[in-house]
């Protein structure tokens, strides 16, 4: 069993240039996947911008990033917060706290645990990328997101 913690930057349009900016500095594999990757329309403003991007150095380095949907920034007054709009997950929360796994099994259960006294923002199971994510703010009010690694391949 594998399970490991990667910080989750949330970015409004800059998670891109964040990434190829910490790969410069970290070194590691960059992978990024867009919106328009997973089948939003190109001609929607949000399809060229990262909903999945992570770096993995050889040194341990890891970090996970994404563009969180809608054109605008948060404004420095907006309190965190996280929702679900037309079926995309929205925040003004700099960052998520990231676990991820080999197996369904051992995530489940790791859902099934953090889960108690949790508010459930996307429920744990299959996904386009992923046989098993899901989202949740625990009671302590820290969002995780949960998921089985896999590899990406672009369409």
């Amino acid at each position: 069993m594998s399970v490991n913690t990667v910080t989750h930057l949330n970015f409004h349009g800059q998670a891109r240039a964040a990434l190829e900016f910490y790969q410069s500095v970290f070194g590691g594999q960059l992978i990024i996947a867009t919106y328009g990757d997973f089948g939003m329309p190109a001609e929607l403003p949000d399809a060229t911008k990262v909903v999945f991007g992570q770096i993995i150095a050889d040194n341990g380095f890891r970090v996970m990033a994404y563009d969180v949907p809608g054109a605008n920034a948060p404004s420095p007054h907006d309190t965190p917060l996280t929702r679900r709009e037309h079926g995309t997950t929205v925040t003004t929360e700099p960052f998520f706290l990231s676990v991820r796994g080999d197996t369904v099994e051992e995530i489940a259960t790791l859902w099934d645990r953090l889960s108690d006294g949790a508010t459930i923002i996307e429920k744990f199971g299959p996904a386009q990328w992923a046989p098993g994510f899901g989202m949740l703010r625990d009671r302590f009010h820290i969002t995780w997101i949960l998921d089985v690694a896999t590899e990406y391949a672009p369409s």
